[in-house]
């Protein structure tokens, strides 16, 4: 639910474009809203297809009977039936997708009692239901896990084929009475991290302070051939971007001009760039949890909170900037997808693995009982938690309309 956000930095690469004024938002309004469905619809596809497809092979090398492969609920606008007896079908909701496997009396996998005590002895054996519980949590895991190896493909083979632009970390002035002043940085620090992030070009610098906004970093800076470390609190400030959107980021009051010639192209090795994939892949994790955190210590902006509307309209935006940026944006839906389906809410894959593990540790599986209420507490807080976002969504958008 908070993809839009961290969506919202990477799409413009927090290089803080300049607005473009009111008439030219009008006049590209009708490519984004041309652009945001399909648009949509192939970056959620591509998603939920890779997230249910760890989860159906990873059931299929367990020798588990797979009854329905959907990407989509509700009504089947198309599908075939495979040699295994597995309906693969595209449905007409597409906001997620499920592996329903023989033996589920539902999408959500809640068994059938009925049906599992009348299986004959063959198909008993390759229920869902009757795997030993090991074999159930990596099903269960494939899920997340292979959006988050989606993740890492599609960052890396960027990486590896486009490089990045990167201009060296050196502060060019610091503004007098600001953040940074206070805090005791100084014209040419070289910045060497921060927050423990390796800062390998003054874009970086800019990134890890501007997504910190009112939140304490840690800035390692070389001066005099020594290395200092000045913790610095960057103040709020809200910025718009070419498509109109507001956000809140952290400014601390460098500055840094660039010169002719300053801009390089940096392409790392094979090694390296599994490395920057992962620090890539931490940032956005971290930063995201501390985004949520924000919420819990009232520092939380829910203008940049965001649900199917909100992903919809950035992946319109997005569309607009080419197949690049929206294959970017397919990535870090994927990682936010994969994380929060392992949270532990009963109906998210984490709530499953949440009762799993709780078997794996009793030798026994929790009470029916205790089950159902678990899914209908999950149940409740996705459901509050969509109709939430998509009414903030739209009264953002139609405030926004009327500014």
């Amino acid at each position: 639910m908070v993809a839009a956000h961290m969506a919202a930095y990477r799409s413009g690469g927090l290089r803080m474009e300049p607005f473009l004024g009111r008439s030219k938002q009008l006049a590209a309004l009708p490519w984004q809203m041309i652009f945001a469905l399909p648009a949509f619809l192939v970056v959620l596809t591509v998603i939920v297809f890779v997230h249910e497809m760890g989860h159906y092979l990873v059931a299929r090398w367990n020798g588990i009977a797979i009854q329905t492969f959907s990407v989509g609920f509700g009504r089947e606008l198309w599908g075939l039936t495979d040699r295994h007896g597995t309906r693969w079908r595209l449905s007409i909701i597409p906001l997620g997708g499920y592996v329903r496997f023989v033996g589920d009396m539902n999408a959500a996998s809640v068994p059938d009692e009925e049906f599992i005590a009348n299986a004959g002895p063959e198909l008993r054996e390759r229920l869902f239901v009757n795997k030993n519980v090991w074999r159930r949590i990596a099903v269960v895991a494939a899920g997340p896990i292979a959006n988050i190896i989606l993740t890492f493909l599609i960052l890396y083979a960027l990486l590896l084929g486009y490089g990045r632009f990167t201009i060296s970390p050196v502060i060019g002035e610091v503004l007098p009475n600001s953040v940074a002043a206070e805090a005791g940085l100084l014209n040419g620090d070289t910045v060497i991290s921060v927050d423990g992030y390796d800062v390998r070009g003054f874009e970086d610098f800019q990134r890890l302070v501007a997504t910190s906004p009112q939140r304490a970093v840690s800035i390692v800076v070389e001066r005099d051939g020594g290395k200092q470390t000045i913790v610095v609190v960057p103040e709020s400030t809200t910025i718009r971007d070419q498509f109109g959107n507001t956000r809140r980021v952290g400014r601390i009051g460098v500055t840094r001009e660039v010169g002719e010639g300053e801009v390089t192209l940096y392409r790392p090795g094979l090694t390296e760039a599994v490395a920057m994939t992962f620090e890539e892949m931490r940032f956005i994790i971290d930063r995201t949890a501390a985004f949520l955190g924000d919420f819990f210590v009232g520092r939380g902006d829910v203008e940049q909170l965001g649900g199917p509307v909100r992903v919809a309209k950035v992946s319109g935006e997005v569309a607009t900037l080419g197949i690049i940026p929206l294959i970017n944006l397919v990535a870090l839906l994927s990682l936010n997808i994969g994380i929060f389906n392992l949270l532990p809410i009963p109906m998210l894959d984490g709530g499953h693995l949440a009762y799993y593990i709780a078997e794996a540790i009793r030798g026994r599986p929790l009470s029916q009982r205790v089950q159902e209420i678990g899914f209908r507490f999950g149940l409740a807080v996705v459901f509050t938690l969509m109709v939430f976002t998509l009414v903030n969504d739209t009264l953002l958008e139609v405030l926004r309309s009327l500014s």
